[in-house]
């Protein structure tokens, strides 16, 4: 195990996503461990102060989502409304914060910012500006390189410290907020790499969905990678999770979604490949070395949204180094870092057929033998649930006549039942890796949605019908889009609990280890065994804990890594739509660091504080 020291300086000379070097979610410090955990307390909090609406173009409220990154003696946060930001670590105080003047008239769908990304230049004198930096991805789709220690643009990268990403692109947006950025850059071997969110349901020939790597210090472009070139067309296919990188192997791991738009297929025949997968790109170059797909043909929204998480398998005396890539499905498919072949065998499944015209759904699908699937993949209108007789009714009764015939029942005129709905079954909170104890603990939810598609004319009677559907033109196909996630009159999701767990993996075996209920639904009448649907992700530690917010319920959790058995929960100012984090502060003491936004004004209040615990005394 490395020594703190080590860590630090690992950390001071270029950082990803959470304060870690390795994309895997896991922190090697263990002051804060399985046996004083329960004694956590909160040391400070930290407030934002944004507004918590929506900006008047329309689109989501902000979710604050950042997890914080470590680096330089201080920690550096981004926020939906275009502000990076640096604190104290020891007393939350803010110490500079840049504005990146975001459009206040855009249209932003995922109205959030999950973090920064530090590196250090080596190459520049002790002391110079902008020898530490801060890489930083406004929403309305900006790329900024900011001096780590003053927060001023680095004069030097692009045009005066920025880029604008709707520039250069095979096709650009129509409206600001067509195309976001709401994930933390990627940095490897001097190139910061940048995908996109794509409004995917608004037509065929959405924005291109290039891949771009810039270098660090000037902003060249230096490759780009675009997964739809082959069908022109097409837009999406973006990569709007967090890329991961390999440093040791010059790889770059990016996670796609699926080609526009996400429910009908008639213009996209084919299983449109690159969408729905995980390829390997060299880091210099930007050259494919190899892809997987996790879904063909997507007609459900079921991005790879889970970034890859790297993790290395131990078999007796081999070594496999292995990344593990989540589907929205539920499903891991667990690969060779280098080949990108499956550690475990992966079938191809007959599935169901499409009765929509023009559509040609994929005959089957992949399903990997091992992990079993983290959820339920069917459900029929007979499985309705409810915690009353009368919600179990209300269900069955809107549920009757839809299509259900388990994963991957394409959508129809009548409704079909998707489950997992689309956020997932696994979802962008992603797998947290522990190579050592040979785990991978994931989030997942069970929340089924409905989808109905219906030609275009009917499309706006339908919206004033039902005023709680999102609905989609996805112009250029024949049909608009409804979906929701349909809940019973007393608020709890029509489908079977539990609404969410927690699972431990065996790396080795592929077999589950242990799964657990996680958090509890903040409605009345919940039980803990029922789960809370959950956005967000986990952190595992070497000195045993996974930490994990992610629920409806405002708390953070510590858990057994090896049993699942909870050890403690923290109380937050609003629900946890995000990742925690972990550092060692200069004074020795570490910290436990979580967003807490909140999720939906329909299960409680949103927020912008960042909260820290310790433990009391030194640590």
């Amino acid at each position: 195990m490395k020594k703190a020291t080590t860590i630090a300086a690992i950390i001071m000379t270029g950082v990803g996503w959470g304060g870690e070097p390795a994309d895997s979610q896991y922190s090697p410090l263990k002051g804060i461990n399985a046996k004083n955990v329960a004694k956590l307390k909160l040391a400070w909090t930290y407030r934002t102060g944004e507004p918590l609406t929506a900006v008047p173009g329309g689109g989501k409220a902000p979710m604050f989502e950042a997890t914080a990154v470590y680096a330089n003696a201080l920690l550096y946060i981004g926020t939906p409304y275009g502000h990076a930001i640096a604190i104290d670590p020891l007393t939350g105080k803010e110490r500079w914060s840049f504005d990146a003047h975001i459009n206040l008239r855009g249209n932003y769908g995922d109205f959030t910012n999950r973090g920064v990304t530090a590196w250090m230049d080596t190459n520049a004198a002790t002391g110079a500006a902008c020898a530490r930096r801060i890489f930083f991805a406004s929403i309305d789709a900006r790329l900024f390189s900011l001096d780590a220690m003053t927060g001023k643009p680095c004069e030097g990268f692009g045009d005066k410290g920025e880029i604008d990403l709707t520039k250069g692109l095979r096709r650009r947006p129509m409206y600001t907020g067509e195309v976001e950025e709401t994930a933390p850059p990627a940095v490897i071997d001097d190139v910061v790499i940048v995908g996109s969110g794509i409004a995917d349901n608004f037509r065929v020939n959405a924005p291109s969905a290039e891949v771009r790597a810039f270098d660090v210090r000037t902003g060249q472009l230096k490759w780009s990678w675009d997964p739809m070139a082959a069908m022109p067309g097409v837009g999406a296919a973006n990569a709007w999770s967090r890329i991961t990188v390999d440093p040791a192997n010059h790889l770059v791991f990016v996670p796609t979604g699926s080609a526009s738009p996400d429910y009908f297929g008639g213009e996209r025949l084919g299983d449109n490949l690159y969408a729905n997968s995980v390829v390997a790109l060299r880091s210099q170059t930007g050259e494919m070395v190899w892809h997987f797909q996790t879904v063909h043909h997507d007609l459900w929204d079921y991005d790879a949204a889970s970034p890859p998480a790297l993790l290395t398998i131990r078999r007796g005396a081999e070594r496999i180094q292995a990344v593990a890539a989540g589907s929205k499905t539920g499903h891991i498919f667990v690969l060779d870092r280098l080949s990108g072949n499956p550690v475990f065998p992966v079938e191809e499944r007959a599935v169901p057929k499409s009765d929509m015209p023009g559509e040609q759904a994929s005959a089957t699908q992949p399903f990997p033998t091992l992990p079993a699937p983290l959820g339920v993949q069917k459900m029929t209108a007979d499985d309705g649930w409810g915690p009353t007789p009368a919600d179990r009714e209300w269900c069955r009764e809107q549920l009757k006549g839809m299509r259900g015939e388990g994963i991957f029942t394409p959508p129809s005129l009548q409704g079909t039942i998707a489950l997992p709905g689309n956020i997932g079954g696994l979802h962008w909170g992603g797998i947290a890796t522990d190579s050592a104890r040979g785990l991978m603990i994931a989030p997942s939810n069970n929340f089924m949605a409905v989808v109905r598609l219906m030609p275009r004319d009917k499309l706006e009677e339908y919206r004033k019908q039902h005023p709680g559907w999102e609905t989609a033109l996805q112009l250029g196909t024949p049909y608009g889009m409804a979906r929701i996630f349909l809940r019973s009159p007393s608020g709890f999701p029509c489908n079977p609990p539990p609404f969410g767990t927690l699972s431990a993996i065996d790396a080795v075996t592929g077999k589950l280890r242990w799964q657990v209920p996680l958090g509890e639904m903040p409605l009345p009448g919940a039980k803990p065994e029922w789960g809370s649907v959950n956005l967000g992700g986990p952190l595992t530690t070497a000195g045993g804990v996974v930490f994990i917010g992610a629920t409806l319920d405002a708390k953070i959790r510590a858990f057994d890594v090896e049993t699942g058995k909870e050890l403690w929960q923290g109380e937050l100012p609003a629900s946890a739509r995000s990742t925690p984090m972990t550092f060692r502060a200069a004074n020795g003491k570490q910290f436990v660091v979580i967003a807490a936004g909140g999720h939906d004004l329909a299960f409680g209040k949103l927020d912008n504080a960042l909260v820290a615990f310790t433990l009391p005394g030194r640590n």
